[in-house]
């Protein structure tokens, strides 16, 4: 299996170096890109070999990440962004998510979590901290729905165990359910909520129309 092609955006020249050296030691991992900017990465992109995933600040210099996603997703539309950031605002959650990101960590995650956050993106799944699908959680739990019969009481307790960051075996064990069952519920909702991924999921529950 070929190496995961990386790639860092990231300001703060500490966090930056101690990152990228930490992704080029994983031999799962090949770092292709270190940029101290969105307009740097867009510059190196032009002349490098494409990432695969993209760790990506929200507060850069110059142009923001938040501004950044779509340039970035224009030139490599393969590429899956994941949010490295300090902010959990729900706000700038839902615009990362909107905007095409895959995954929004924060930058208390230790590196091995980087890593593992990486892995997981390409094994189609959608990294979230815990504390950022906490909040995604909150701010669902009170929201009413807008079609309030359109999940069975069980897809909604597997809902529940999404948006709260859990995978399909975490949740099926949560619910004392096997994983099969878990997956058929999890493309249940999927074809309800007209989504075709957790972070098109969130996207809703933010929006409130989950």
């Amino acid at each position: 299996m070929n190496p995961i092609r990386v790639a860092l955006v990231e300001d703060d020249e500490v966090i930056r170096t101690i990152t990228f050296e930490y992704l080029s030691r994983q031999p799962e991992l090949q770092a292709v890109i270190c940029a101290n900017s969105a307009e740097d990465f867009l510059a190196q992109l032009a002349d490098a070999i494409l990432p695969q995933v993209i760790l990506l600040d929200v507060g850069l210099p110059g142009m923001s990440g938040l501004e950044a996603i779509p340039k970035i997703l224009t030139k490599a539309p393969e590429a899956n962004i994941i949010i490295q950031t300090i902010l959990d605002d729900t706000d700038v959650i839902y615009q990362a998510l909107s905007l095409g990101a895959i995954g929004y960590v924060l930058k208390s995650t230790l590196l091995a979590g980087l890593k593992e956050a990486i892995l997981e993106v390409m094994q189609g799944g959608t990294p979230f901290s815990r504390s950022v699908s906490r909040k995604v959680l909150a701010h669902f739990k009170p929201t009413p729905q807008l079609q309030p019969n359109l999940l069975s009481p069980r897809e909604k307790q597997v809902l529940s165990a999404l948006v709260d960051g859990l995978t399909a075996k975490q949740a099926a064990s949560r619910l004392g359910v096997g994983l099969e069952s878990v997956q058929t519920y999890i493309k249940g909702i999927y074809t309800k909520l007209q989504v075709r991924s957790r972070s098109e999921l969130l996207v809703r529950v933010l929006r409130g129309n989950a």
